[in-house]
């Protein structure tokens, strides 16, 4: 076990010019497609964080070919019908509900049965979600007791489409329909409540038979039968939800200036940069490019003399449901009581973050009220911890460790963070770009 993270003093005034990590949304969601592509496709700065590594082992398993060089990876696809393996197979998810949940949707025609598993964090949560969709199109699945990890699915030959109405904003569970969707014949219709489109982009930009039809409060989604996937070749952007840890320590820092490049700015990812907007933090797109359907630019971000608290809309969660434990840093410093509501999704993420969150603020002296779904905050903007703090046993969710770190270069106080490891998951390079600002400011190296 790697010793803790030891923090004791705060990070100075800076200004830089940084690059983040891949993102993993499409990092993990490039291995799959291009698993069933006919030929060979080629990721260029794909995340190659224990997540999409898993992903990769995972179709390796099911017969898929890859190779990993500094530069870029390939996958050597065999085709929508290539996946080839033995009887008795295990795939092991790790950490990775993108994976475990999307993965299911490409299974659901398989010949012998397969075991999906995960780490102790990954079985805690719920795939009924997904296996009760995924068992409308024809195929079956045993879960455990607690209906979840580890499972076992068993394919059809014989799968129809289905209807299936997404209520809680997941696109892991409205991308793994639509995977089934893939597979079924017919047309499977998806009314679903908005959240992130990555995987819709990737099938538009394939000329896959999908067609969307965005309405006020849902999209309605279309999937046919695909009969081929052509090879994808990808230069991934970088991670927003990546970037938001540097967006956060930026504002909470005094007179500081980063410039984040080539970051993905897809509308259904930006929720926190529209909630930092109305909270008084100074942050601007720029150098605005389209690829491949997403949009893409280096964001701008200046420290602000003050911050706004802000009553949350609810409409702007499931846009940055994977920052809110970072947001509520922001909400902390604040002048006055920030709100924010129907947060339920939270707990359903690599550790019930809504406790977490209220954990973590209360250790650094700030008053909060909540609710199974909500949390109240009572900003300080004079906010400077002096005390110790120690952070542990939070199923090693490493937007928990990474939030962490960045309360502790922000407010100060004796910090001991454990399990510093868990950032593997999604994001390896994160202390080093930390290292990286400290350099501006000549501060102690942290690893």
């Amino acid at each position: 076990m790697p010793d803790p993270l030891i923090i004791n003093d705060k990070i100075g005034r800076f200004h830089k010019i940084i690059s983040v990590s891949g993102d993993k949304s499409i990092s993990i969601r490039w291995v799959l497609l291009s698993s069933l592509a006919k030929g060979v496709s080629n990721a260029k700065n794909l995340l190659l964080s224990e997540d999409v590594l898993a992903a990769i082992r995972a179709v390796k398993i099911l017969g898929i070919k890859s190779k990993i060089t500094k530069k870029r990876v390939k996958i050597y696809g065999k085709g929508i019908k290539g996946y080839n393996f033995k009887k008795n197979i295990t795939i092991d998810a790790k950490n990775s509900g993108t994976l475990g949940r999307l993965i299911l949707g490409l299974l659901i025609n398989t010949t012998y049965p397969i075991k999906i598993i995960g780490d102790n964090s990954l079985s805690k949560r719920d795939f009924r979600r997904v296996t009760q969709p995924l068992s409308k199109f024809g195929a079956q699945f045993k879960l455990n007791k607690s209906k979840s990890l580890p499972l076992t699915i068993f394919g059809s030959q014989k799968l129809k489409s289905v209807k299936y109405i997404e209520k809680k904003g997941s696109a892991q569970c409205k991308s793994s329909v639509i995977f089934g969707g893939m597979r079924a014949n017919g047309t499977t219709i998806i009314k679903a409540k908005k959240s992130r489109n990555h995987t819709e982009l990737l099938c538009k930009y394939l000329n896959l038979p999908i067609t969307v039809k965005t309405k006020k409060n849902h999209d309605e989604i279309k999937i046919n039968k695909v009969k081929t996937i052509h090879p994808l070749n990808y230069n991934i952007p970088s991670d927003i939800s990546s970037s938001a840890f540097f967006i956060v320590l930026t504002a909470l820092s005094n007179n500081s200036e980063l410039i984040i490049k080539n970051v993905n700015i897809n509308p259904s990812r930006t929720g926190i940069i529209t909630i930092l907007k109305k909270m008084g933090i100074s942050i601007i797109f720029k150098n605005q490019k389209n690829y491949k359907g997403e949009k893409i630019a280096d964001i701008m971000i200046k420290s602000p003399k003050s911050i706004k608290s802000i009553n949350c809309p609810s409409k702007l969660n499931s846009g940055a449901i994977d920052e809110f434990l970072i947001i509520f840093l922001v909400a902390a410093k604040a002048n006055g009581i920030s709100y924010f509501k129907d947060l339920a999704e939270l707990n359903q993420k690599e550790s019930p973050r809504l406790k977490w969150a209220k954990i973590i603020l209360t250790k650094i002296g700030i008053k909060t009220v909540t609710t199974k779904d909500s949390i109240k905050i009572y900003g300080n903007p004079t906010l400077n911890i002096k005390k110790k703090i120690l952070i542990k046993n939070y199923l090693k969710d490493h937007r928990v460790f990474m939030t962490s770190v960045i309360a502790a270069l922000s407010f100060g106080g004796k910090w001991k963070i454990h399990d510093k490891d868990s950032i593997k998951t999604s994001f390896p390079n994160f202390l080093k770009i930390i290292n990286d600002l400290k350099k501006n400011v000549k501060k102690k190296k942290y690893n």
